[in-house]
């Protein structure tokens, strides 16, 4: 019967949409209240603004207000623009601007603080006063009566708004009292405010309530395009497991209505059972979604489930590094390079999207025919940030993970140091933390072309230089690793099973 009235879940919101905003503005209508100046997303705290700690909070506000009382105003706009650039948001802080722009006699800035103040804490009188007295000042006394009239209704007794409505009355009684009449006989004809709101509140609850109790109604019908409403296997056969690692299971599916294999990670529920932490994967997936590049393996979509999520990407038919070195023992130096040439093509585009793997091993390395290779599993990819402030997370495969990524700290030089060892284990079968003779004490690590035959010297060097402990010391992009390997040429290779360790 629901859907038949309203055709449709959009048709239904909609209208619900417009009858509320018809009711709002009838409200609104009925008892203004003047906010003026012009606003930005920043009047509200943004989405994804940074957000004080309690202990950062209060230091910062009663350093502001110091500085009010000690009258260093401009020291007061400084610090709070710097703390606005930084995203580090608070309420007060539009009502500590008005106040500064006040004490510095900027009227102008004072009416725009003081509505942006009005804006997120209306019931507060106190940028009602200060707007008033700028009003004032710039001569526009029914604005300010209007603004005055509202201090004193919220703070009756407020020694300012009563010294300000003396000024008022000596400096323009006529227009002044105009004002206050008209004000008087409108107040008398409506009703009060609290009347319509609760009156949207009620009518808005009994809508989603509606919407809520019937929603299968008003579902769109099924199909392969809305993912979040289809159970996965409508859409996909799942033939067998491939692969398992930290984030959750691979399988081998085939895509029904696209006609072609993909590979599908469910993602490990207690992973993503938190609100939050579901929203920075989402946000992080969409990301990757994006990423298109021949060397990379290709994400085409996630799915929502009640359970879990997951991600479908590209199927590549091919073996893992850690698969060929399971089967090999190690990779001949002309074999890698060539190998890495990909890697680090697919790499370097991601870094110049400001994508960091975060968990390069020679298991998220697939080979192809002719020693082509793709990068594969972005999983626990994070932004690029090159500085060692804000929240930190530990993600990615121990062995393979960078020192300052053990500490919580992601850049672009953390999968330099994840491509090394990838590269060194290529070479001679095992990581260094491995091989017999490895320095523990210095983090020393014993030189690839002393471990097996044919491995030219620079080779050394180069991987000396891109597992440096301190991140800034160490080779700083995969483009600069890839330019030095490039430049090294074979030896005569020889038998890969030849090693003396």
């Amino acid at each position: 019967m629901c859907y038949n009235i309203f055709m449709s879940r959009k048709l239904f919101l909609s209208f619900a949409l417009l009858v509320g905003i018809t009711a709002v503005g009838w409200a609104a209508d009925t008892a203004p209240l003047i906010v003026e100046g012009s606003f930005s997303s920043s009047a509200n705290t943004a989405a994804d603004a940074q957000v004080f700690d309690q202990a950062a909070r209060d230091r910062e506000i009663g350093q502001l207000r110091d500085w009010i009382q000690t009258e260093k105003y401009q020291d007061v706009l400084n610090r709070i623009n710097t703390l606005t650039v930084q995203n580090y948001l608070d309420d007060r802080f539009y009502l500590f601007s008005a106040i500064a722009h006040d004490g510095l006699q900027q009227y102008e800035d004072v009416v725009y603080s003081a509505s942006q103040a009005i804006a997120v804490a209306p019931q507060d009188p106190r940028p009602y006063l200060l707007r008033a007295t700028a009003y004032t000042r710039l001569g526009n006394y029914e604005r300010a009566q209007m603004d005055l009239d509202t201090a004193l209704k919220l703070n009756p007794s407020s020694f300012m708004g009563q010294a300000l409505q003396k000024e008022l009355n000596e400096k323009n009684p006529a227009s002044v009292q105009r004002l206050k009449t008209g004000s008087a006989e409108t107040s008398t004809q409506q009703r009060p405010r609290w009347f319509y709101v609760y009156f949207i509140i009620v009518f808005l609850a009994i809508l989603l309530f509606i919407y809520f109790r019937y929603e299968d109604l008003f579902q769109k019908p099924k199909n392969a395009f809305t993912r979040k409403e289809v159970e996965i296997k409508e859409q996909y056969d799942f033939i067998r497991q491939i692969g398992e690692g930290g984030m959750g299971q691979v399988y081998e599916a085939y895509d029904k209505v696209l006609k072609r294999k993909v590979a599908i990670k469910r993602v490990r529920p207690e992973l993503v059972r938190s609100n939050y932490v579901r929203e920075q994967f989402l946000s992080e997936a969409r990301t990757l979604a994006l990423l298109r590049h021949p060397y990379i393996v290709e994400v085409y979509t996630v799915i929502e489930s009640e359970s879990s999520l997951y991600l479908v990407f590209e199927y590549v038919d091919g073996q893992t590094l850690e698969t060929r070195l399971d089967i090999d023992g190690r990779i001949l130096f002309s074999q890698a390079k060539e190998i890495f040439k990909y890697v680090c093509q697919g790499l370097s585009y991601a870094h110049s999207q400001s994508i960091i793997h975060c968990d390069l091993k020679p298991g998220n390395i697939m080979i192809l025919e002719d020693n082509k290779a793709k990068v594969m599993d972005f999983g626990v990819a994070r932004k690029a940030v090159d500085t060692q402030t804000g929240a930190r997370t530990v993600a990615g495969t121990p062995a393979y993970m960078a020192p300052e990524q053990q500490k919580g700290y992601m850049k672009k030089q953390s999968d330099v140091y994840s491509l090394a060892l990838c590269f060194y284990e290529a070479l001679v079968g095992q990581v260094p933390w491995t091989v017999k003779g490895f320095d523990i004490a210095n983090k020393k690590i014993v030189p690839a072309s002393k471990l097996a035959p044919f491995i030219p010297p620079e080779v050394d060097t180069l991987l000396e230089n891109a597992l440096k402990e301190d991140p800034n010391e160490r080779t700083q992009s995969v483009d600069e690793f890839w330019e030095q390997l490039s430049a090294i040429e074979p030896m005569e290779e020889d038998d890969p099973s030849k090693t003396h360790y």
